[in-house]
């Protein structure tokens, strides 16, 4: 496991076959993901990134100024390769049909969860996203998630389940969130 520092920007930890959930904001919280067809360029592109790396895709949320993703790495030194290709291209195809000539990302952090418990509150986190920001009351109306991957997979008593099992999500304040003002 490396770890990497940088005076302005978050620490980063570079760990083998590890689970990590990943935040991404754009530059100064602009809606510049609104557009539908913006917003599944970058699946598109995260996913591919992924595969690239070999790294599992687990699950992943995707609104007008952030995304999160939980995943799984196969060589941790990767994760800066993964987002600089994601954000170089993305950032690209933002700025065509935004017109802005702004810088586009502000940054990512990363996180390694510790434990079963603390990926699962990550987890329902992630997928609540939606709910959260106020984008729609019910997930199955959000469709720039994984949920309704995981609603396939697993059903919804065992989602609601998990929600009722990890109350923390309701009050997990990501670091990210004082890190930086973007």
């Amino acid at each position: 496991m490396r770890r990497k520092d940088y005076p302005h920007n978050p620490t980063h930890i570079f760990a083998d076959d590890t689970l990590y959930f990943i935040t991404a904001a754009i530059y100064q919280k602009r809606p510049l993901l609104q557009a539908p067809q913006l917003k599944q360029l970058l699946l598109e592109r995260i996913r591919s990134c992924f595969d690239k790396y070999k790294w599992e895709l687990h699950h992943w949320v995707i609104l007008d100024n952030h995304y999160h993703l939980l995943g799984k790495s196969w060589v941790g030194q990767d994760l800066s390769k993964i987002m600089t290709e994601i954000h170089a291209f993305s950032g690209y195809q933002i700025k065509q049909v935004s017109q802005t000539q702004e810088r586009v990302w502000w940054n990512y952090w990363d996180y390694c969860p510790r434990n079963e418990q603390d990926y699962m509150i990550r987890l329902v986190y992630l997928l609540n996203n939606p709910v959260k920001h106020g984008y729609v009351a019910n997930l199955h109306d959000y469709p720039f998630s994984s949920f309704h991957e995981a609603l396939a997979i697993h059903g919804s008593e065992k989602l609601r389940q998990q929600f009722q099992t990890h109350p923390e999500f309701r009050t997990l304040v990501l670091r990210e969130a004082y890190d930086d003002e973007f």
